[in-house]
């Protein structure tokens, strides 16, 4: 088993907040026509496990090698937005009014944030239906930072908040 693998089979915490109806291949090709954009494959590969919710506690933070305005060593990941319509939860699918409300560049996928501070699929280099990066948005100070070079990665990434 590789690491994504075992990340996968302890990624989601227990509980049900946050979580969109089971993701079907149709969501998955009308976010996609909605979005503007291919999603990666290893992000499909979590949100049929769940679709969104609460993220396990070994896997609710990303170190950084810089600081940011959340803190010196970190920013959080405590929660991956699903796909679909549920009352009162945010989705993937909210992210074209989120950038044009928080004034972010496009095209981007929001994966996990509060409106100050976001993390998303960027998708500004590699083009619309490339291998996005994984990027931290600030979007009071206009600032970002790339985390990893693809979900993938990201998730490997993944650490315990404890820790810091």
């Amino acid at each position: 088993m590789g690491r994504f693998d075992e990340v996968t089979a302890t990624f989601w915490a227990d509980g049900d907040y946050g979580v969109q109806q089971p993701l079907t291949d149709e969501m998955v090709r009308d976010a996609e026509r909605v979005l503007g954009v291919t999603l990666p494959s290893a992000l499909l590969d979590l949100l049929r496990v769940r679709n969104g919710g609460i993220v396990g506690a070994g896997h609710d933070a990303f170190p950084t090698g810089r600081p940011t305005s959340w803190s010196e060593d970190h920013v959080p990941f405590d929660y991956l937005m699903g796909i679909g319509h549920s009352d009162g939860l945010i989705s993937l699918l909210d992210t074209p009014y989120l950038v044009e409300e928080w004034g972010m560049p496009a095209p981007l996928v929001l994966l996990s944030g509060d409106g100050h501070c976001w993390v998303g699929l960027d998708y500004r280099i590699c083009g619309r239906h490339g291998d996005p990066t994984v990027t931290w948005f600030e979007t009071d100070l206009g600032a970002e930072l790339v985390l990893a070079g693809d979900f993938r990665s990201f998730v490997e990434g993944l650490t315990d908040s404890e820790r810091f």
